[in-house]
């Protein structure tokens, strides 16, 4: 009954709390559209333009070009270029006017990218794989739990540019909380690059702590009980799971390389918050190397379980079998026609026979009640 009264009053908090996550999200979403003073024209995929000068921004409505020119001749300044799924035509606009090596530019366009670091000569190329939690009441076999997307990021000497593919992580938030930390930002390009994982990473997790729960309730349904789990839920739950995965284990060797010291244009006082996110990222993989390992062996027990009840079934269909059996041994001899049968002319042979077949049957009844068969 614990189990039980857990699962119902967890699937009743989701379902009252995912209406309200849904309005904040929605909110926050629209805060973030508004946090874009310096997007570009319409249809354009640029999100945000922004010029940094010893941490702080200024004032003004830049073009990246003009940016990146003021730039450099501030001498501690740089540009942070927000763009969100760009075509191949703006991106090579952009790649012309920041000299972005054309693989790594071939790689923003498309999505579904690994999580990597790769160096072209004083650029660096970031891409990591982000995951946004999928709100939903009850886990069905039909169910998306895990929302996937992608963050590519162009680090130079004087630039950052962000491309950002699908709603799994949005940047606006990030940049608006940079902003109020001038000591950090003024630290350059790779201080943005800090946040942005920073960020991914925390989202991360909170998706961990999201698929607890949901694993939580499968695991309540298979052991309550009356148990109820579909073997269709666990798959599903599995497959979402298989999916964060790739967000968070091919992670670990990019960060690896950054807090490792083998990018030496990322400042030593910045590598010591990248060993900060390492923390949190190796924290997260444990957790879903359990969840994995949790998810086989409820699955192993789910199909533990349907053995166990075919076998019980095919235990009651064998017993009422034997029972039936007794009837239709009298009736095949009664239905014989030999010359000679006593018991047909004796006035008590039917009710006999009828009384020895109801004695035999109620007494394998009550042998196989007690051997547990029925």
């Amino acid at each position: 009954m614990a189990h039980d009264d857990g699962a119902h009053a967890r699937s009743l908090s989701r379902a009252l709390a995912a209406p309200v996550r849904r309005a904040v999200n929605r909110m926050r979403n629209v805060g973030q559209a508004e946090a874009a003073p310096n997007g570009g024209p319409a249809g354009s995929a640029v999100i945000d333009c922004g010029l940094y000068v010893d941490g702080v921004r200024q004032p003004g409505n830049w073009s990246y070009a003009e940016a990146l020119v003021a730039a450099r001749q501030a001498g501690n300044g740089f540009v942070w270029l927000g763009l969100k799924e760009p075509d191949a035509a703006e991106l090579a606009d952009i790649a012309d006017t920041f000299d972005l090596h054309e693989l790594a530019v071939e790689d923003a366009v498309k999505s579904n990218q690994r999580p990597k670091v790769e160096r072209y000569g004083e650029m660096t190329f970031v891409s990591l794989r982000t995951a946004r939690y999928v709100e939903h009441a009850e886990l069905t076999e039909n169910s998306e739990v895990v929302e996937s997307g992608d963050v590519m990021m162009f680090i130079g000497p004087h630039f950052i540019i962000s491309v950002r593919h699908g709603d799994a992580a949005r940047l606006g938030p990030v940049r608006t909380d940079l902003e109020s930390k001038h000591e950090l930002l003024a630290r350059g390009p790779w201080a943005v690059a800090y946040a942005v994982y920073d960020m991914v990473v925390d989202t991360l997790i909170e998706v961990a702590s999201a698929i607890e729960e949901d694993i939580a309730d499968v695991e309540d349904s298979v052991f309550a009980r009356q148990s109820s789990g579909r073997i269709q839920r666990i798959y599903q739950l599995k497959r979402e799971l298989m999916e964060f995965k790739r967000a968070v284990l091919p992670l670990q060797r990019p960060l690896a390389t950054v807090t490792g010291g083998q990018l030496v244009e990322v400042p030593k006082e910045i590598r010591k918050y990248f060993r900060d996110v390492n923390d949190h990222l190796t924290r997260t993989v444990e957790q879903v190397i359990y969840f994995d390992d949790l998810l086989n062996s409820i699955l192993s027990a789910r199909l533990a379980q349907v053995s166990v009840d075919q076998n019980n079934d095919m235990r009651k269909i064998a017993a009422w079998a034997a029972i039936a059996a007794v009837w239709t041994a009298f009736a095949g001899i009664e239905g014989m026609n030999f010359k000679y049968m006593p018991e047909r002319d004796w006035t008590y042979g039917y009710p006999v026979i009828l009384a020895v077949m109801i004695i035999i049957s109620l007494a394998l009844y009550r042998a196989f009640r007690r051997s547990g068969w029925l």
